[in-house]
């Protein structure tokens, strides 16, 4: 009684891109069988699936029509999205199933066909007789309509969002949704949280550039180092000019940019090239020019 309550319900159509999504899905599902299966030979001689890779492919979407289009109406994609064919060639809005020959010309459209692409691109590729030439010419020709046929269903799929392939049209098969559609409760609050995460990264990315990174630190080190207090040895030797205001260390090379302090020629350079407007950071003398000192610090002076 349930089961024809529910055979008597109403299909709804499905939406463009869902049956987009399901063709993605089916596609992609394929490549994931596909590359696990290859991998159980890759101990084996290369090339040892080569001469037979049509026939394997074929074999592998033999197995999933069977537990697929053959048993449920539905691929995996689209069972995935809660679709499943309907036979379109009753003419009714009930949902009917797919009958047997429709699955079969399935099979034989979609494995049949593409092993039959493959397997004739191999048989005529070497082939120079002339017979062979022109069999090859019709199937070129022959596929290149089938192409053409496939974009002008796609084309009309477009407009009216039925018969996603050109097989579906051909066969009379529909994809309709296997339980009502109910309505579904959207929720912003991530889509809001990624917007504001988004634009305070952009804004980020575009301040941080502007930022004298190397500017800022010296000053914030000029601020500090007075709260910190400085011992009356290392007052001394920054009065003797015996280190460097930037490393701190022994100066090399010493030069001066107009006040009382001492740097090291390379500090001072790098500095100076990385920021043209640099400062001294410990009196925040601005560099007015770079010149070396007129007197030599000696080694000596240190342990005097």
């Amino acid at each position: 009684m349930a089961s024809s309550i529910g055979n008597e319900k109403r299909v709804n159509p499905v939406l463009r891109i869902s049956q987009l999504d399901a063709l993605e899905l089916n596609k992609a599902l394929e490549q994931l069988v596909w590359s696990q299966f290859t991998s159980c030979f890759h101990g084996f001689k290369p090339g040892v699936l080569a001469h037979f890779e049509p026939e394997v492919k074929a074999f592998l979407w033999l197995i999933l029509w069977r537990f697929t289009i053959y048993s449920k109406n539905a691929t995996v994609g689209q069972a995935i999205l809660n679709i499943q064919y309907k036979n379109n060639l009753s003419h009714s809005e009930k949902y009917q199933p797919l009958s047997k020959h429709q699955k079969l010309w399935y099979l034989i459209f979609t494995v049949g066909g593409r092993w039959l692409e493959e397997r004739c691109y191999d048989l005529f590729s070497n082939r120079q007789l002339q017979s062979f030439c022109k069999i090859k010419r019709y199937i070129n020709v022959g596929a290149g309509l089938l192409k053409l046929c496939g974009l002008l269903n796609f084309l009309i799929f477009l407009q009216k969002g039925t018969f996603a392939t050109l097989t579906e049209r051909i066969l009379g098969i529909r994809s309709v949704f296997c339980k009502p559609q109910s309505v579904r409760q959207v929720g912003f609050e991530y889509m809001n949280r990624e917007l504001l995460w988004h634009g305070f990264a952009e804004f980020l990315i575009y301040l941080l550039p502007l930022i004298n990174v190397q500017k800022l630190k010296l000053k914030i080190s000029s601020w500090c180092l007075p709260i910190a207090g400085l011992s009356n040895n290392e007052n001394t030797l920054a009065a003797h000019c015996k280190e460097c205001s930037l490393c701190g260390e022994w100066p090399t090379m010493p030069h001066t940019i107009g006040c009382s302090h001492v740097f090291c020629y390379y500090c001072i350079k790098s500095n100076y090239l990385f920021d043209m407007y640099f400062t001294c950071p410990k009196c925040g003398s601005e560099v007015h020019s770079l010149q070396p000192l007129k007197y030599k610090i000696e080694m000596t002076e240190l342990h005097a």
